[in-house]
């Protein structure tokens, strides 16, 4: 059987990756709950994929949670939603709004087509790039419902923060300001000590 590997990423915040793996079979509900296990973010909120061109513009909706007037309208539900039946294309796109009320919007693309691995739980975490911004007034609590693959766990980006090592650039940072504060600028731009 065949597997669909989509790479999802914050609108906002595009180094901000997961790419999960999924069987035809399975829902837009089992996505969302799987990209959820990778942010910590709770997912029984109301939220939405829509089915997007490749400028991602919003076409038919698929909810999770809908209002009473979405509902009367006969919109696609998650849960009963297969994700094989909304692939039109091997580079399909799909709009994700999380969170209906303080939404946090998503980019979901399918990526490959691969061939299911025999004995393998799916949703299956593939890759995990950078780490799921603070949604307002909540924490974000990891969790590990989500199998992911062995050596994909990217913790680079919690060793420095925006590319700054600090124990050697402040210190760096400590002696510029310690020769400002102690001496005078000569021609060159140097420093001299005033006594």
């Amino acid at each position: 059987m065949a597997i669909y590997r989509f790479r999802i990423s914050f609108e906002d915040y595009d180094d901000i990756i997961r790419e999960i793996d999924l069987l035809p079979k399975q829902t837009f509900l089992d996505l969302h709950k799987a990209l959820h296990a990778t942010t910590g973010y709770n997912p029984e909120v109301s939220s939405s994929f829509y089915v997007s061109n490749d400028h991602w513009k919003k076409g038919d909706e698929i909810a999770y949670l809908p209002d009473e007037r979405k509902k009367e309208r006969g919109v696609a539900l998650m849960e009963n939603s297969k994700l094989s039946k909304f692939i039109d294309d091997p580079h399909q796109k799909f709009y994700y709004v999380y969170n209906v009320s303080h939404p946090f919007d998503f980019h979901v693309q399918l990526i490959k087509i691969l061939k299911e691995e025999v004995g393998k739980e799916y949703p299956s975490l593939f890759k995990n790039v950078g780490q799921a911004p603070k949604l307002p007034g909540t924490a974000v609590v990891p969790s590990d419902s989500v199998t992911k693959k062995g050596g994909d766990d990217y913790d680079f980006l919690q060793e420095t923060e925006y590319g700054i090592n600090e124990e050697e650039d402040f210190d760096m940072l400590d002696e510029e300001e310690q020769s400002e504060e102690g001496g005078k600028e000569t021609e060159n731009g140097g420093y001299e000590d005033e006594y």
